[in-house]
C-alpha cells in the first residue's frame, strides 16, 4: 500500500513564506511598471498598482524594438537549448558508456573549461566572429553557446546510473548500429535529464547578457540587449525600464506555466532513477 506523506501547518507556513518571497521581485516589477518615474522616486515608494501599466508597456514595446527582440530571443534560446541537449547527450553517453583511449583525459579537459572565466575568451571570440562576418547576427550568439561543459558532465553523470550497459549490449546483439542504439536506447533513457537540461539551458540563454551585448546591436537585439536601450538618457525612466523587464519575463513565466508539470515530472523521474 502506498503511503502519502502529509505536511503539517509549519511546513505549509514555511512554503508560503518562501513562495511569497520568490514572487516579491516580480510583484514589485509589475507595481513599478504601473507607476510613473516621479512616484517611484518618492518616499515611501508605492506598494500597490497604479494606472500607467498599459502606457508604459506600449512605450517599452516601441522604444526597445521588443517585438523583434522577443522573436530573436525565442529563436536563439530555442536553438541553443536543442543543440546543447543533443550534443551533451551524445557526449555524455560517450563518456559514460563507451571505452576509448584518452576518455578520462578528455573528460578532465571538458570539466576544466568550466573553470575558465568567460571574459578571457571575449576578444578572440569577437575576432573570430568578425572574420566570419557574423557581427550583429544571431549565429554569433548561438554558435559559442551551442554546447556546454556543464551539460556534458550532467548527462554523463545521469547516464552512468540510468542507462544499464546490458541494455546497450542487448541492442547491439540484435544488430542495432550506433545511431539506432542512440535513438532507441539512449534518448528514451535520458529523456528526464534532457528535459531538465533543456529547461536550464533555455533560461540561461534567455537571460544571457554579457556576450550578446558585445556581439549584437539595437538593430538586431535579444531581449537583454533591447532592455539596455531603455536606460539611456539624462534621466532614465525607471517605470518604462520595469515595463520592459516585465515584457521580457512574461514569456518565461508562460513557458513554465505550460510545461511546468512535464519539467517537474522529469526532475522527479530523474531523481528516482538516479
Amino acid at each position: 500500500m502506498r503511503r502519502h506523506l502529509r505536511g503539517g501547518w509549519f511546513s505549509h507556513a514555511v512554503l508560503l513564506v518562501f513562495t511569497l518571497g520568490s514572487l516579491l521581485p516580480l510583484l514589485w516589477t509589475a507595481i513599478a511598471a504601473s507607476r510613473d518615474n516621479q512616484r517611484l522616486a518618492s518616499t515611501p515608494p508605492p506598494f500597490w498598482f497604479g494606472g500607467n501599466l498599459g502606457h508604459n508597456l506600449r512605450i517599452a514595446w516601441s522604444d526597445a524594438n521588443m517585438g523583434k527582440a522577443l522573436f530573436n530571443t525565442v529563436f536563439v534560446a530555442g536553438t541553443i537549448s536543442i543543440g546543447t541537449v543533443a550534443f551533451a547527450t551524445l557526449a555524455g553517453f560517450a563518456f559514460a558508456k563507451l571505452r576509448f583511449r584518452g576518455r578520462n583525459l578528455l573528460l578532465v579537459l571538458v570539466i576544466g573549461t568550466m573553470m575558465v572565466p568567460p571574459q578571457l575568451s571575449v576578444v578572440p571570440l569577437f575576432m573570430a566572429m568578425a572574420k566570419l562576418e557574423w557581427a550583429n547576427q544571431l549565429q554569433a550568439v548561438i554558435l559559442p553557446m551551442l554546447v556546454s561543459a556543464f551539460g556534458v558532465f550532467f548527462m554523463r553523470q545521469y547516464l552512468i546510473s540510468a542507462l544499464p550497459t546490458e541494455l546497450i549490449e542487448a541492442a547491439r546483439m540484435d544488430g542495432a548500429h550506433s545511431l539506432r542504439v542512440v535513438w532507441h536506447v539512449v534518448f528514451p533513457a535520458a529523456r528526464p535529464a534532457m528535459a531538465v537540461l533543456g529547461m536550464l539551458t533555455f533560461v540561461m540563454a534567455w537571460n544571457e547578457f554579457f556576450w550578446p551585448i558585445i556581439a549584437l546591436t539595437q538593430d538586431n537585439p535579444t531581449v537583454q540587449v533591447a532592455l539596455t536601450g531603455l536606460g539611456r538618457g539624462y534621466v532614465p525612466d525607471q517605470s518604462v525600464i520595469m515595463a520592459g523587464a516585465l515584457l521580457g519575463t512574461l514569456p518565461l513565466l508562460v513557458a513554465f506555466a505550460v510545461f511546468g508539470k512535464q519539467i517537474v515530472g522529469g526532475i522527479m523521474q530523474g531523481a528516482v532513477k538516479g
